[in-house]
């Protein structure tokens, strides 16, 4: 189920619980807060040009996916492509996809990239893009036989853009205090 703008706001609470839920683990490691998420999250219900799409187990959202116009994201966003030379106007964010462990496997990760990629087709948009954490291969969190997305992204049609990158701070799980940490952008050509 695919939501836009305003209508988004009653999701809030869910998704943000669902958001600290999954980026608790590797790679993200987030150890996160209501209020920030709250605030976060305020973005996308008061932006025209934002989309999310649930996962709903009967009344249970299980699975949510943002994405709004790169033009109305935060400078933080904004600021690398902006710097690289790109277009912000012509760009839509793939913000997140984040989905409880038992219903992956099922197709949703992507229909959550087919809605969105919709979504930017229709307003307009030329360039999807996205950005992930970076964590070293030796990351002690790292869990055994971990997997990384890069093939499945690449597989949708995502190419990592090279010297394009955020920083970004957040308190990992593991640690007393923020720490900065380098997300790499993927784009693809609508």
């Amino acid at each position: 189920m695919a939501v836009e703008g305003s209508d988004i706001a009653p999701w809030l609470e869910d998704i943000a619980a669902l958001r600290i839920r999954v980026f608790r683990d590797f790679p993200y490691l987030y150890d996160g807060s209501y209020d920030y998420e709250r605030e976060y999250l305020r973005t996308y219900a008061e932006s025209d040009t934002a989309v999310c799409v649930l996962a709903l187990d009967g009344d249970r959202v299980v699975g949510a996916s943002t994405g709004m116009a790169m033009a109305d994201e935060t400078e933080e966003f904004r600021k690398p492509l902006e710097e690289a030379g790109h277009d912000t106007g012509s760009i839509f964010y793939c913000a997140e996809s984040v989905l409880m462990p038992e219903y992956r496997g099922r197709g949703l990760y992507r229909a959550f990239f087919d809605e969105r990629e919709a979504h930017a087709r229709k307003s307009g948009k030329r360039l999807s893009v996205f950005c992930a954490v970076e964590r070293p291969e030796n990351h002690p969190l790292r869990p055994a036989g971990y997997q990384s997305l890069d093939p499945i992204w690449r597989r949708f049609g995502y190419q990592p853009m090279v010297g394009v990158s955020a920083r970004f701070r957040w308190k990992d799980i593991d640690l007393a205090q923020e720490t900065e940490k380098r997300l790499a952008f993927y784009q693809k050509w609508l």
